[in-house]
C-alpha cells in the first residue's frame, strides 16, 4: 500500500516541475530558432533545465536513538513489502547515516562507505563521486526476504580497541555505555559503516524524493558533514520523540544544535503514542491525555503544538500491511502524510521560485522587449514606405540622407561603447579573481593559520573568525567594484538613450547578501559546535579538524555560487544594450534596402512594402507567443512566490543556509564496472 496523500502531493509538485521545464525548453527553442539567439543564455538555460532534470525532494529524519525513526520510514515508505524491511527494533538500530533514493541509471543496490574512510581527510561529497571507495550489494526487489537480509547490514558493528576507536573519533569518554564496556570486556563497539546509499525503485523515490535516516546524538557529532551541508539543505526535517521517554536532554541538544535555527521546514513526531491506548480508559481521556503530551512537547521545543504530531510508527505500518483503515486513521499517519507532503513542496517552491523561475521570466521579459523594439521599428517602416507612394525620387533622397547621418551618429557610438564593455571586461575580471580558487585557498590556509596546530575550539573559533573578517572584506570590495561596472553600464545605457532612443534599462546592481548570508551562517554553525560544553571539555582534535575540513567544502561551495552568480551578473548587465544595438543596426540596414527598392520602382516599393508587412506580422506572432510563455511562467511562479513570502515571515528563515537551489547530496557514486 503506497502512501497515497503523500505520494498525490509530490506526484502534484512533479507536474509543476514539467510545466516549468516545458516552458523553460518552449523558450529555450524559441530563443534558439530566433534571430535574437543568444548563446550565452541558451547555455544558462541549458543549465537550468539539467538542473530541474535532477531535481530532487529531501527529507530528513532526526531523533536520538530508539525513538523510532526506521520504523516510521517502514510505514511512510515500504508498507507495500507487507513486512518491516528496514530493520528496526529495540535498542541501537540505524548505525549509519543512510540516504535512500531513486537513480535510473543504476539498479538496485545498497553502497556501503567503510568506517574506515574516517581516518582520511576525503569528504563525503568527495567519496559518494568515488565508486571504488564502496562496497555495493544488489538488491532483489522480487523477494522482500533477501532485501530484508542485505538492509540488515546497515545495523553491522564491529569490536575495537580504544586507540582504533580514538584514531576513528568514534570515543567519547563521556559515554557511560562506552566505558562500561572498556571496564567489561576492554573492547568498544562502532559501527562497521560510515555511510549507506539505497538505491530502490519507490514511485515516490522516482518522483525525486530523497529521504535521509541519520543516527543519534553520537554520530551527528561525529560527521560534520551532516550538519554542515546535509541536514541545513533537506527541504524537510522531521524530528521524533516518543511517549515513553518524553524530551530528553539529548533530545533537547538535537533540536537545539541540529534543527531549531537551521532548517526552514520542520515537523516534530511525538511518536509511540499507542503506550497511551488502553481498552478500559474512555477514548476521550486518552485523547485528552495524547492532547496534554503534545502541549507539553510543544513547550519544551519552544513550537506550536500545530507543529507536534501524536504519531505510532509501529501502529500504521501495521495498519498499512493489514489494510486496517480504522487502525490506520488511529495511528495519526494521514494528517502526518498531508501535511508532510505541503511542506516539503513548499519548500521546493519557494526555493525554485527565487531561482529558477524568476531568472527565466526576466529572460523573457528581455526578449520580449527586444521584440517591441523591432515592431516599434517595423511599424515606422511601414509608415515610411507608404508615405513614398506617388512621391518623387528627391523625397526619397531626402529620407535616406536621414538613414546615412542616424547610421553615422550610431557609428560614432560604437567606440564609446566598446571602452565602457572593455573597462567592465576589466573590473570585472578583478572582481571574479576575488573569488577564485587561488584566493579562497589563501584564506583557508590564513585560516588554518591561525588555529595553529592545536585543534582546539578556541583555535577553530579563531580561524573561522579570520575567515569571516576576510569574506566581509571581500564582499565589500566585490560590492564597490560591482558598483563602478553599474555606473559604467548606466551611463552607456544612458548615452544610447539620447542619442538613438534606446529604452533606458537599468541594470539590477550585483547581489552579494546570499554569499554573507550563507557565510554568516556558517559562522554560526561554528560558534555553536564550539559552545558546545562536550567540545570545549574533551577537546576532541579529530572532530575539531573534520569540523574545520567540513568548514572547508561548505566554504567552497558559498564561493563556487557566488562566482557563478557574479558571472550570470557580467554578462547580463550590457546584454540588453547589445541586443538594442544589434536590432538597431538590423533597422538602419533594413531602412536602406527599403528605400532602395523604393527608389528603383513604384513595383518594387509595393514590393519591399509588403515583406515588410509580412514581417512585421510574423514577429507580432513571435511577442504573442513570448506573452503567452512569460503568462505561463507566471502562474506557475505564483505558489513559489506565496511560499517565498511565507518563509521570510520565519524566524528560523535567516538563520538558514541557502547555498544553492538544491542539495549536495545528490552527487552519487556512478556504477562501477
Amino acid at each position: 500500500m503506497i502512501s497515497q496523500r503523500l505520494e498525490a502531493k509530490v506526484h502534484e509538485y512533479q507536474e509543476w516541475r514539467n510545466t516549468l521545464r516545458q516552458t523553460i525548453t518552449d523558450y529555450r527553442d524559441w530563443l534558439a530558432k530566433s534571430q535574437y539567439s543568444d548563446a550565452v543564455q541558451e547555455l544558462r538555460l541549458y543549465d537550468v533545465l539539467e538542473m530541474l532534470k535532477r531535481d530532487q525532494l529531501v527529507l530528513a529524519f532526526l531523533a536520538e536513538f530508539s525513538r523510532g525513526k526506521t520504523e516510521m520510514i517502514n510505514a511512510l515508505f515500504f508498507a507495500d513489502f507487507n513486512q518491516r524491511l528496514l530493520p528496526s527494533e529495540p535498542g541501537r538500530t540505524t548505525m549509519c547515516p543512510t540516504e535512500i533514493f531513486w537513480d535510473a541509471r543504476e539498479e538496485p543496490c545498497i553502497k556501503l562507505l567503510p568506517i574506515g574512510t574516517r581516518a582520511s581527510d576525503d569528504s563525503l561529497t568527495y567519496l559518494k563521486a568515488t565508486p571504488n571507495a564502496w562496497q555495493k550489494f544488489k538488491l532483489n526487489i522480487d523477494s522482500p526476504a533477501e532485501m530484508q537480509t542485505i538492509l540488515r547490514k546497515l545495523i553491522e558493528q564491529k569490536e575495537v580497541t580504544q586507540g582504533e576507536a580514538e584514531a576513528l573519533g568514534l570515543y567519547n569518554p563521556q559515554d557511560i555505555g562506552m566505558t562500561n564496556a572498556l571496564k567489561t570486556h576492554g573492547l568498544l563497539k562502532i559501527p562497521f559503516w560510515r555511510h549507506a546509499i539505497i538505491n530502490y525503485p519507490h514511485p515516490l523515490l522516482k518522483s525525486g524524493l530523497v529521504v535521509i535516516d541519520t543516527p543519534g546524538l553520537n554520530t551527528l557529532g561525529a560527521e560534520p558533514e551532516l550538519t554542515l551541508s546535509i541536514i541545513p539543505n533537506a527541504h524537510a526535517v522531521l524530528f521524533l520523540t516518543a511517549t515513553d521517554t518524553g524530551i530528553t536532554q539529548s533530545d533537547m541538544q538535537i533540536w537545539n544544535e541540529y534543527i531549531k535555527g537551521r532548517t526552514k521546514y520542520k515537523l516534530v513526531l511525538l511518536n509511540k503514542i499507542d503506550m497511551l491506548w488502553d481498552a478500559l480508559k474512555p477514548k476521550q481521556d486518552i485523547a485528552n491525555e495524547i492532547a496534554k503530551q503534545v502541549n507539553v512537547t510543544a513547550h519544551q521545543l519552544g513550537v506550536s503544538p500545530d507543529s507536534v504530531f501524536a504519531i505510532s510508527a509501529q501502529k500504521a505500518l501495521v495498519a498499512k500491511i493489514k489494510k486496517n483503515e480504522s487502525l490506520l486513521k488511529q495511528s495519526g499517519i494521514i494528517e502526518l502524510e498531508t501535511i508532510l507532503g505541503n511542506q516539503i513542496v513548499q519548500a521546493k517552491h519557494e526555493i525554485l521560485g527565487r531561482t529558477v523561475a524568476s531568472e527565466c521570466s526576466e529572460m523573457i521579459k528581455g526578449s520580449r522587449k527586444i521584440i517591441q523594439q523591432r515592431l516599434n521599428s517595423l511599424r515606422a517602416q511601414i509608415a515610411e514606405l507608404r508615405g513614398l507612394r506617388g512621391q518623387n525620387s528627391d523625397a526619397t533622397k531626402h529620407i535616406f540622407a536621414q538613414v546615412v547621418t542616424d547610421r553615422k551618429r550610431y557609428e560614432l557610438s560604437i567606440p564609446t561603447f566598446n571602452q565602457a564593455d572593455e573597462k567592465i571586461g576589466h573590473i570585472g575580471k578583478k572582481l571574479l579573481r576575488h573569488l577564485s580558487v587561488d584566493y579562497l585557498e589563501s584564506a583557508l590556509a590564513s585560516s588554518r593559520k591561525e588555529m595553529g596546530d592545536s585543534w582546539t575550539t578556541v583555535g577553530l573559533n579563531k580561524g573561522m573568525r579570520n575567515l569571516m573578517k576576510q569574506a566581509n572584506e571581500l564582499a565589500a570590495n566585490i560590492n564597490k567594484q560591482s558598483s563602478d561596472i553599474k555606473k559604467l553600464a548606466d551611463n552607456i545605457y544612458q548615452v544610447f538613450h539620447s542619442k538613438h532612443g534606446f529604452e533606458v534599462f537599468n541594470p539590477p546592481p550585483l547581489d552579494m547578501s546570499n554569499f554573507i548570508h550563507n557565510m554568516h551562517a556558517l559562522e554560526k554553525i561554528t560558534h555553536d559546535f564550539c559552545a558546545d560544553p562536550i567540545n570545549v571539555l574533551t577537546e576532541k582534535h579529530f572532530l575539531i579538524r573534520k569540523f574545520f575540513l567540513g568548514l572547508g567544502t561548505q566554504t567552497r561551495a558559498i564561493f563556487s555560487q557566488a562566482e557563478k552568480d557574479c558571472e550570470h551578473w557580467l554578462q547580463d548587465v550590457l546584454g540588453t544594450l547589445k541586443n538594442q544595438m544589434a536590432e538597431h543596426k538590423a533597422s538602419l540596414d533594413q531602412r536602406s534596402k527599403n528605400l532602395m527598392q523604393a527608389r528603383a520602382s513604384a513595383e518594387a516599393l509595393d514590393n519591399q512594402l509588403a515583406l515588410v508587412e509580412r514581417e512585421y506580422a510574423t514577429i507580432l506572432k513571435e511577442g504573442q507567443t513570448l506573452d503567452l510563455m512569460l503568462l505561463q511562467l507566471i502562474k506557475t511562479v505564483k505558489p513559489a512566490i506565496k511560499a517565498n513570502i511565507s518563509v521570510k515571515n520565519s524566524a528560523d528563515f535567516e538563520k538558514t543556509i541557502q547555498i544553492a537551489p538544491f542539495p549536495f547530496l545528490n552527487i552519487v557514486p556512478q556504477p562501477s564496472s
